[in-house]
């Protein structure tokens, strides 16, 4: 591993969102996964969930909305999937105009809010659960995120499809074969996207996993530390619950 800047140290994290999108399948729940351009700046060719940071557009900075609101932006910016209902409590399905208006999203020449009350849909914040909050470690990296991790049950009226800008690939994967891939070293995973999928390993339907979400209330915030050689090298990260974890800074 990489000697890190001691400038990282100083950098602040940023609101960021990401939502699990789950479905059912014979003998098992897949969740929506998407691989990274390679280009990007940050996590470049990582496999991960659909997500980003909180922009002004999302709501006050740092309240819940605007986290909730983060995350049913950017699944529809980069899975073209829109948690949105109508008036009579639907998920809406393939063909609504506003789907339409993903890359106008995306471009932000449209905002959500804007695009729900222009078809009268209602964004459908209650179907997400916040089941876990993930911070970068301090001197990481030149960026870091204060990350909420939502999971939300896909709606079978609608496509997916990454992006092919910032993402270049998706799949729907069973959580344990994602765990065995990156074993095997075929998917490439942050330790956050890592234990979600460790989470959704024990359920055999998406009603559960957002059950056991729903049972966590609001997460505290996970911050592994950085462990270092004795030249500054990274060498490792520590976790809550390590043996060494309280004597790294």
């Amino acid at each position: 591993m990489t000697v890190a800047d001691p400038a990282a140290n100083d950098v602040p994290a940023k609101p960021a969102s990401t939502v699990m999108l789950l479905r059912d399948v014979d003998d098992g729940v897949e969740v929506f996964m998407l691989r990274r351009t390679t280009a990007a700046a940050f996590a470049g060719g990582m496999y991960v969930f659909p997500g980003g940071k909180v922009d002004a557009v999302d709501g006050d900075e740092g309240s819940d909305e605007a986290y909730v609101i983060a995350a049913i932006r950017e699944c529809f910016e980069e899975a073209g999937v829109l948690l949105a209902t109508d008036q009579s409590g639907q998920m809406i399905a393939e063909g609504h105009p506003a789907l339409t208006k993903r890359q106008a999203i995306y471009d932000g020449d449209v905002d959500l809010r804007a695009l729900c009350e222009e078809h009268n849909l209602t964004p459908a914040v209650d179907a997400l659960v916040w089941f876990s909050h993930w911070i970068t470690p301090v001197g990481e990296s030149s960026r870091r995120f204060d990350t909420r991790f939502f999971v939300a049950t896909a709606p079978t009226s609608q496509l997916w499809a990454h992006d092919d800008n910032e993402t270049i690939a998706s799949e729907w994967v069973r959580p344990a074969d994602g765990l065995r891939r990156h074993a095997a070293g075929e998917l490439a995973l942050m330790p956050p996207t890592m234990k979600s999928l460790e989470f959704l390993a024990r359920h055999k339907t998406a009603a559960s996993a957002l059950d056991e979400a729903r049972q966590v209330g609001r997460p505290e915030p996970i911050q592994p530390r950085l462990r270092r050689d004795e030249t500054g090298r990274i060498r490792g990260i520590a976790f809550p619950g390590d043996d060494d974890y309280a004597d790294l800074v």
